[in-house]
């Protein structure tokens, strides 16, 4: 099964520097968003060790059942992150969320830690294939809010569980049978913070009308207009944006 893909990191409207790092290896079906925090500098420090060390370790790996591959190479990155901030006062404190796609035959494998999210739009339909580790989604699991009572929520971007910032990490691993058509979506809260599911299903339906049709242009038109359009909502915070289609 082909792939077709595009990424886009960008810094938004409201920020000095841009704590995301995005990877794209399609020749290896690796692709990767982290999102930085923390310490001086530590947010970007955090986030472009996981894109580095992840798939790194992932091609190591290999061999292994694909979920506990995942798992495991985003594990060695907590302890790479927390060991470097360990070392230096002024990365003290700092994490990064990850989400990984990893697409192996006709199936694709996918590890999560913090609130950047995967999507999957099939039929003209946005489903979430992650769960958020964040306070927010707490409430949520525990019924006290519903979703839009959770989008007005202060305390929306603090996060229970990130890449680095403590000795131990549980990843959550997910996999999904992918049929031709499939477009996934992958992305920092700089997105689904600022764009409605609706409005992402929208851009992506607006220029990628047939996906069986669909070329690297369009795609690449995609994740540009997707990054605009938060940025055209504010662009509070950095903005990471993969889409991947299967062909």
């Amino acid at each position: 099964m082909g792939l077709i893909s595009s990424g886009l990191t960008d810094i938004g409207q409201k920020r000095k520097t841009n704590q995301d790092s995005i990877y794209l290896n399609p020749e290896k079906n690796i692709f990767i968003v982290a999102d930085g925090m923390g310490g001086h500098n530590g947010g970007d420090i955090a986030s472009q060790m996981a894109v580095e060390l992840i798939p790194n370790q992932l091609m190591r790996v290999l061999d292994q059942e694909p979920k506990k591959a995942l798992a495991e190479s985003v594990i060695f990155a907590n302890n790479e992150i927390k060991k470097k901030s360990d070392q230096d006062q002024l990365l003290q404190g700092m994490g990064t969320t990850v989400v990984g796609f990893y697409f192996k035959g006709d199936t694709l494998y996918i590890a999560n830690v913090g609130d950047s999210r995967a999507y999957l739009i099939n039929r003209n339909k946005l489903f979430q294939l992650s769960k958020d580790h964040s306070l927010v989604q707490e409430k949520l699991n525990l019924g006290i809010y519903n979703r839009e009572q959770a989008a007005k929520d202060p305390q929306k971007n603090v996060l229970v569980r990130t890449v680095g910032f403590e000795a131990d990490v549980e990843v959550d691993t997910f996999s999904y049978k992918v049929s031709k058509g499939d477009i996934f979506l992958s992305c920092s809260d700089g997105l689904h913070g600022k764009v409605s599911d609706a409005d992402i299903l929208y851009i992506i339906n607006k220029y990628i009308p047939n996906p069986s049709k669909v070329t690297p242009e369009m795609v690449q038109q995609t994740v540009t207009t997707l990054v605009a359009q938060a940025n055209a909502n504010g662009g509070n915070d950095n903005i990471s944006v993969i889409v991947v289609v299967a062909q």
